[in-house]
């Protein structure tokens, strides 16, 4: 999966990064380094689906696919 991020300078040093196709998906980080990391790992958690609020009827399926 590709996403494009927008990285820039934080008015209190360092950098906040955010992704505009997922709203509320944000970090920030020392360097630039830094914030692609944590947003990467950001964008992570934000696809994750959460099984506990996934409401599955007894004849669902669950297939994991690769995006």
């Amino acid at each position: 999966m590709k996403l494009k991020v927008v990285l820039e300078p934080s008015d209190d040093g360092g950098f906040t990064v955010f992704v505009p196709a997922l709203p509320g998906c944000i970090s920030e980080g020392e360097s630039k380094e830094d914030a692609i990391k944590n947003i990467r790992e950001a964008i992570e958690l934000y696809v994750e689906p959460v099984e506990d609020d996934l409401p599955l009827s007894p004849e669902a399926e669950q297939i994991e696919l690769a995006v």
